[in-house]
């Protein structure tokens, strides 16, 4: 039963700066954008947020600084993709390469150095029931924080005239634009989400998951951030099980190396990447799912009045 509540919990703390990010990516992507550079936002997110923690500063304040600067970063593609209209794939692919290149840069100073781990939130009655409230109410204050705003996403995207209005402009810009709607703006404030959700979750990995500051900490989750939102056909649900598989098989494959079982450590250590990409594949091959929900104004550039 221990190994079990383990495995569970550790699921969950594993899936959540995936969640972060991913949300984030999907609400930018459903207004029509794409950023390949979810994950250097992270890095960018989680050297700040290690800096101000390490520094001594309470964990708000440091997740704060990691959303900013993963904001800020996305600034930088913003102005690349919406007003110069460069590529947007070379664009995302020029920020991943800045984030790890400048994270590396801030990050010699921390060496290995620890900083105090987040502690877990004691919810008096509900954590203190037995085995379920080690499941549902033993967690760090974050993760509470990624399901809220799962949520919340969920419900902007398909319940608010606002997610309305970012999904027309996702799939017809120059009509949005025609009837009134500001679509650069929109965008730029959909792309800044996102930025901002990925510096949360590069935060987490950096004061939370570890919490230690390790040179390309990500290590290629920016990237099935990128691989949920499309295999999940930009639907919210799909993306936080993605997220949930990830984080299941990364924390078995912890477990099975931490017990000597199976076949060489490179492998299990790559199993969580392959996995989730080959299930999200075969429940993405409805043709008719993709092209209801894709945006189709995906990726491509957009001037007014042109």
């Amino acid at each position: 039963m221990e190994i079990a509540i383990a495995i569970i919990t550790g699921t969950v703390v594993a899936a959540t700066p995936l969640l972060f990010a991913a949300m984030g990516e999907l609400v930018a992507e459903r207004s029509g954008v794409l950023n390949l550079g979810v994950e250097g936002m992270m890095l960018i997110g989680a050297v700040t947020a290690f800096h101000f923690a390490f520094a001594g500063y309470p964990l708000p304040v440091a997740a704060g600084a990691g959303v900013l600067a993963g904001a800020a970063s996305s600034l930088v593609f913003g102005v690349l993709a919406l007003n110069l209209l460069a590529n947007q794939y070379a664009a995302g692919i020029a920020l991943t390469i800045l984030g790890g290149g400048l994270s590396a840069f801030l990050g010699r100073e921390f060496g290995a150095a620890p900083i105090e781990p987040v502690e877990a939130v004691h919810i008096p009655v509900l954590s203190d029931i037995p085995v379920l409230g080690r499941i549902l109410f033993d967690y760090d204050p974050l993760v509470y924080v990624a399901f809220i705003l799962f949520g919340l996403i969920w419900w902007m995207l398909f319940r608010t005239r606002t997610g309305l209005v970012l999904r027309i402009i996702g799939e017809n810009p120059q009509a949005a634009h025609d009837i009134g709607f500001k679509v650069i703006p929109i965008r730029y404030l959909a792309v800044l989400f996102g930025g901002a959700m990925a510096g949360l979750g590069g935060a987490y990995l950096a004061i939370a998951y570890t919490p230690l500051w390790v040179e390309n900490m990500t290590a290629g989750r920016g990237w099935i951030a990128l691989a949920l939102v499309v295999f999940a056909s930009w639907r919210p649900l799909r993306v936080l099980l993605g997220a949930l598989l990830f984080g299941g098989v990364n924390i078995l494959q912890l477990h099975a190396q931490g017990q000597g079982i199976g076949p060489a450590s490179e492998f299990l250590s790559a199993l969580p990447y392959v996995a989730t990409i080959l299930v999200l594949v075969l429940i993405s091959r409805n043709r008719q799912t993709q092209k209801v929900n894709f945006p189709a104004s995906l990726a491509k550039p957009f001037r007014p009045g042109h």
